[in-house]
């Protein structure tokens, strides 16, 4: 059984990097072009508000998905541009400072483009896959029965498919793969972190790139939660159809988050671990075994997240004992 740790730790995947989200800090460790390894490391804001909602459950998933995309944007655009200028080189990285509107719009498109891929978009990419499996399914099968869960089911593999195409076709491009990897090299260094193992990159590439409290596993969690949810419920038309789908989807998503973290406190029992197998085998698309470079960034973005955890929270406790 895995050695029970003191902190939950998460994180993403960014342009030749990965960021970690500590207590107090989120810090972000990109491998530039020159080898060197640069960071940015952003201090969370205290909001008392947030906190109180995200101990709600059913409500705590959805406010932690449009956190996270938030947070998220804005290690990528570092990323991005880290990844820009060491592609145009110091003399092209000089005109575009003069050119910052042009900069910009190609920072967006880059952003966009890999947020959409990383983190698949939990506005749009969820909007998208939800309505389209619901639609070409009620198009194709409408009339041939009656059974609405079975029209459920039939949405829900259409729902998969469509997503491993999709997953499938991107992981195919250089880029992405790469992005997998340090994927990969992120669920490496949580396994690792969480197993009480020396974060030395030779004993956190024995981890397995694979891991329960993952954004992939979440996903497929929302088709099969949808599958169930959407079977209480009945409709006339197919507008009628689509709106319910839009209606559900905070209710599913907040669903799907807490089946997420049941997965994840069952992981070390026998037979009831199986029930997070679908979110791993998900994983075999969305992440790739990474190199030694890309376990060394995840590895120092780890231990510098960690370090200023730790310098943000001795003061906290020392005033604490002072009082």
């Amino acid at each position: 059984m895995s050695k029970p740790s003191p902190s939950i730790y998460g994180g993403q995947a960014v342009i030749e990097g990965v960021m970690f989200a500590g207590k107090h800090v989120h810090v972000t460790a990109v491998r530039r072009k020159d080898q060197q390894i640069t960071f940015l490391e952003v201090p969370k804001k205290p909001t008392p508000v947030l906190n109180k909602i995200k101990k709600i459950p059913f409500v705590r998933g959805i406010v932690g998905i449009v956190e996270s995309a938030a947070k998220g944007s804005q290690h990528l655009t570092y990323s991005a541009e880290a990844y820009a200028e060491d592609e145009a080189g110091p003399e092209e990285a000089a005109k575009q400072k003069e050119q910052e509107k042009e900069k910009d719009r190609w920072n967006l498109t880059m952003i966009l483009g890999v947020a959409v891929v990383g983190i698949l978009s939990f506005v749009v990419g969820k909007l998208i896959f939800t309505l389209v499996p619901a639609f070409v399914e009620g198009l194709i099968f409408s009339q041939a029965f009656e059974n609405k869960i079975m029209h459920n089911l039939l949405e829900g593999v259409i729902k998969i498919i469509l997503l491993l195409v999709y997953l499938w076709f991107i992981s195919q491009t250089p880029m992405i793969k790469r992005l997998f990897q340090y994927h990969g090299a992120e669920h490496k260094v949580i396994s690792a972190y969480e197993a009480g193992s020396e974060l030395t990159v030779e004993k956190v590439q024995k981890f397995s790139r694979l891991h329960y409290r993952c954004g992939s596993s979440f996903i497929i969690f929302t088709v099969i939660v949808g599958v169930i949810i959407y079977s209480f419920f009945t409709w006339d038309s197919m507008a009628e159809r689509i709106m319910q789908r839009i209606l559900l989807l905070p209710v599913v998503l907040g669903v799907s988050y807490e089946v997420l973290r049941w997965t994840n406190a069952l992981r070390d029992i026998p037979v009831l671990k199986w029930l997070g197998a679908p979110g791993l085998w998900l994983q075999l698309l969305t992440t790739k075994e990474p190199n030694d470079d890309q376990v060394a960034v995840s590895i120092a973005s780890f231990n510098r997240m960690r370090e200023l955890d730790n310098e943000i929270s001795t003061p906290r406790v020392a005033l604490a004992k002072q009082a």
